[in-house]
């Protein structure tokens, strides 16, 4: 392994924030599990250990971590990982009844960091350290006296209660850029690096046939183009049309038919699916049926295509992403220390039915730098920021049973509201935007009789990787032209209204 910055994960929710700032920062960083950095660690060593938060007590964790802190490098523990160092050298950590959660100020004692004294931090523990070990000397505590940083003091251990990569961490970036400073690490991750990096998984693959289930996102489109400069015309792309697309989708899709260099078929198969969703209402159920679905209609046409081209397909390319493979299969399946958070789209299923080895050039990748790829690679800009859109497509937009008429309600509003994102000049400045189909009636007014028809939620995220988000505040008047568009152009919708959740609580999706 090449990476510089090992990072242990202990199941925080953001252990791939770490990665990803560190690696924004120019520094190749990678994420493993307890069993993985100890096999490593027999053969190798990091530039930096970094421990990363969980949601365990240290009290119920009796495994022997000294092959972290007796062989000379770098550690850096955060939260939990603090909480661990600090045990070993023999400091005291109380089991907490009363946490800290959120938005704390943190004191810094020495001025460490060349912040501020006092700097905005988040916390997330309940457990904390009451006495520090002997050979650490205390350089920050919290706004209630806790002790919130710890650095030994002859080696380049450090210890930090709080979270620097969340966003809510002030100046965070700064902090953990600190450490690699002080230990002198070189940057080593580049475009070119990334670039390599990817060629390198298609290297392999010599003279054989790829197809790919192209969705026509930033993902598949990336990764596709990564394959089709070593395998030119032996990689097929395939994008299924299940129905339950938008507008911009299928103009996207013509686009890229026309101006990339990429052999593209459509696959209509929008009865079979609408059909087996009739009267489905379940959002898991809908989930299985459309993945479900897809696979059968792949299936299908690749043999189609097989027989009628006389060739052969051996791989199945897909845009799978780091984030994909860390979210879909919990990293600790002897630990335990982490679960399952989701079944991706992008992971299983397909390869096992069709029985076909996965090509997946991106895997190690964030979606920040699959863009950067995608510039690296000459690819329009407005291919690379497009909203991300799921799998399942306007299936999870559409509260309940789906029908036709449900369909082109939310295809008309989600065109409006693309239509005014863009105008406003505000689609660049957020995320991700969608409206929902919510099937509750409400009474309003139309011309001069009563109407009594359904509610379009409209939802506008701000986030950096979908991990977290929060609900954009969008100028009164974009979202007032929005709300009159749709409520005097979409049939049957009676009312607008706009999600202010943040995730967490909510996800981004309704389903």
């Amino acid at each position: 392994m090449n990476a510089q910055i090992w990072i242990v994960d202990f199941g925080s929710q953001y252990t791939q924030l770490i990665a990803r700032i560190y690696r924004e920062l120019g520094y190749k960083s990678e994420i493993l599990t307890i069993e993985q950095s100890f096999e490593f660690l027999k053969h190798e060593k990091p530039g930096l250990l970094i421990l990363s938060g969980g949601p365990q007590s240290v009290f119920e964790d009796s495994t022997d971590y000294s092959p972290y802190f007796n062989q000379g490098f770098p550690v850096l523990g955060i939260c939990y990982g603090m909480q661990l160092m600090a045990q070993h050298f023999g400091g005291t950590v109380h089991k907490g009844t009363i946490g800290e959660y959120g938005k704390s100020k943190v004191h810094d004692l020495n001025n460490t960091f060349k912040v501020n004294n006092e700097f905005i931090a988040w916390m997330s523990h309940s457990d904390h350290v009451s006495i520090c070990p002997k050979e650490f000397d205390v350089f920050l505590k919290s706004e209630n006296d806790l002790i919130a940083g710890i650095k030994h003091q002859s080696l380049n251990f450090w210890g930090l209660q709080f979270h620097p990569e969340v966003i809510h961490t002030v100046r965070g970036k700064e902090i953990l850029l600190h450490f690699v400073d002080k230990i002198g690490l070189e940057k080593n991750w580049h475009n070119e690096e990334i670039y390599q990096t990817c060629l390198d998984e298609v290297d392999d693959i010599g003279d054989e046939y790829v197809l790919c289930a192209f969705s026509g996102g930033v993902d598949s489109l990336v990764a596709a183009s990564i394959a089709h400069k070593k395998l030119g015309k032996k990689l097929y792309c395939f994008f299924v049309d299940h129905g339950l697309l938008r507008p911009q989708d299928y103009k996207h899709i013509e686009l890229l038919k026309n101006k990339s260099q990429l052999n593209i078929e459509t696959i209509d198969a929008r009865e079979i699916f609408l059909s087996k969703l009739e009267s489905v209402s379940d959002p898991e159920k809908k989930r299985k049926i459309i993945g479900t679905t897809f696979i059968e209609v792949f299936d299908q046409k690749v043999k189609e295509f097989e027989e009628t081209k006389d060739i052969k397909f051996t791989y199945l390319l897909q845009g799978t992403l780091y984030p994909d493979i860390i979210e879909s299969h919990s990293p600790h399946k002897k630990g335990g220390k982490s679960v399952t958070i989701k079944s991706h789209h992008n992971v299983g299923g397909l390869p096992e039915k069709m029985n076909l080895k996965l090509l997946e050039p991106l895997k190690s990748l964030f979606k920040d730098e699959v863009r950067k790829i995608g510039s690296f690679l000459d690819l329009e800009h407005s291919w690379l920021y497009r909203h991300p859109f799921p799998g399942p497509g306007l299936g999870i937009r559409i509260l309940g049973a789906i029908d036709s008429v449900k369909i082109e309600q939310v295809q008309k509003s989600d065109q409006i509201l693309l239509e005014e994102l863009v105008e406003s000049g505000f689609y660049n400045k957020c995320w991700q935007s969608l409206t929902v189909h919510i099937p509750q009636k409400t009474v309003g007014v139309k011309g001069d009789a009563r109407a009594y028809e359904e509610v379009i939620c409209v939802r506008i995220v701000g986030s950096r990787d979908g991990m977290t988000a929060t609900w954009s505040h969008v100028p009164y008047e974009v979202l007032d032209k929005i709300s009159s568009r749709i409520t005097n152009e979409v049939s049957g919708i009676t009312r607008v209204v706009y999600d202010i959740t943040s995730k967490p609580p909510g996800t981004i999706e309704w389903e």
